[in-house]
């Protein structure tokens, strides 16, 4: 039955071996989450992919949606800032669930 294991195999289960014996069983799992963030990074950094422009997309989307929601809302949105607005909605809504 051990024979069934080809020289690649061999090699594979004796580094786990080697792996296990070095670290322990109780680093095994922060190894591999380090070993995954890295190949993230690396696949992230080779694809040239950026995150900010899609963050700043996903602000003014969110920003556009607020002022949509304070203008059905019947709030003006004129020379407020976003924390303003949010404010009003908020109390515009408090006020809605007491009538209700």
């Amino acid at each position: 039955m051990y024979l069934l294991l080809g020289g690649q195999e061999w090699i594979v289960i004796l580094i786990a071996i080697v792996i296990i014996l070095l670290w322990g069983p109780s680093k095994l799992p922060s190894l591999a989450r380090g070993m995954g963030e890295a190949i993230r990074e690396f696949r992230k950094a080779a694809s040239g992919i950026e995150e900010e422009p899609r963050r700043a997309e996903k602000k003014e989307e969110v920003d556009q949606k607020i002022i949509e929601l304070a203008k059905s809302l019947g709030i003006s949105t004129e020379g407020k800032t976003k924390e303003q607005i949010l404010d009003e909605v908020n109390k515009r809504l408090a006020e809605l669930k007491k009538t209700n």
